[in-house]
């Protein structure tokens, strides 16, 4: 499997990074334009002179060859937005929005799952564990956020609304994470719950199950030994396909929650016409998303090997 599906994520991405650098370049304006929009003082002939240094009067195609060239060489050029090498840049951003949606991804998994696996197991729970799911997909992320903020950092000033706890430890961090990352968990919480319980209803109703009871098993090794098994086979699709979010990041969380991560990241390059930022960061997304996608292909087969077969 690996053998062709490398060379088909490397064929994506060339493809995707020319279409994004085709979509920016064809954008009104371009870094110099906003330049100059920043600092009247700059004449034409000021302009053209830069815009020849840095490539910009060149056609479209030929500058995208020239940077698909350096990103070969390791060289991801410069952010103009912030006048640092665009690794640099990408790399806190990255390590906060991984820190953010990977707890909160871990406990929106581990809680959807056990409520739908139980609900599964007693009816009115699974009533009771879909309602709760549908409220909490009908709930904007936006303003689950405020009201956490209002009860827990206003009201009851138990932590902070928002910002990171640079250099305070790890007890401080934890605090300033745990808003954003109940908000998160409690609304993507909802997709795994209907999932396992919409799985383990159609796994429980199978021949093999009522061999499992009729052999005298414990209802616990029914479920967790037999069924959850084949019912955790389309669970691990959605938590690839939640990847491709744990890179870009959750825009509106982190605003609401003022804390720097790749969502924002992402705006602010592609509204800024940061070329070399707005690429490196989408291509990062689209390479763990098929990273992902391909790791849970293979988790599957693990789980089943008769899906490789």
């Amino acid at each position: 499997m690996l053998a062709w599906r490398l060379p088909q994520i490397a064929v994506t991405l060339v493809l995707l990074s020319a279409l994004t650098w085709l979509a920016m370049g064809l954008m009104p304006g371009d870094p110099l334009d906003l330049a100059m929009l920043g600092d009247p003082a700059l004449s034409a002939a000021d302009v053209a002179k830069l815009r020849a240094i840095h490539g910009l009067d060149r056609p479209l195609q030929e500058r995208y060859l020239a940077w698909a060239a350096a990103v070969l060489r390791g060289d991801f050029g410069y952010s103009r937005l912030f006048s640092l090498r665009a690794g640099a840049v990408l790399w806190p951003a990255l390590l906060s929005t991984l820190t953010l949606l990977g707890w909160s991804l871990l406990l929106a998994a581990g809680g959807g799952v056990l409520l739908g696996v139980l609900g599964a197991a007693r009816p009115w729970l699974g009533r009771v564990a879909d309602a709760v799911a549908i409220l909490a997909q009908s709930t904007p992320s936006f303003w689950l956020g405020l009201m956490l903020i209002i009860l827990f950092a206003v009201t009851l000033g138990w932590l902070p609304a928002g910002g990171t706890a640079e250099g305070q430890g790890v007890g401080e961090a934890l605090r300033f994470l745990l808003l954003p990352v109940t908000t998160l968990a409690l609304v993507n919480c909802a997709s795994y719950a209907r999932h396992a319980l919409a799985a383990m209803q159609a796994e429980l109703a199978a021949p093999y199950i009522r061999t499992a009871r009729m052999k005298g098993l414990r209802e616990a090794a029914v479920l967790w030994r037999h069924a959850f098994p084949n019912a955790a086979i389309p669970l691990v699709t959605v938590a690839a396909l939640d990847a491709g979010a744990l890179v870009s990041g959750a825009l509106v969380t982190e605003t609401i929650f003022a804390r720097p991560g790749m969502g924002k990241l992402i705006y602010d390059s592609i509204m800024g016409n940061d070329y070399n930022l707005a690429l490196l960061a989408l291509l990062l997304a689209a390479l763990v998303t098929m990273l992902a996608t391909l790791a849970a292909d293979m988790l599957q087969r693990a789980i089943d090997p008769r899906l490789g077969q």
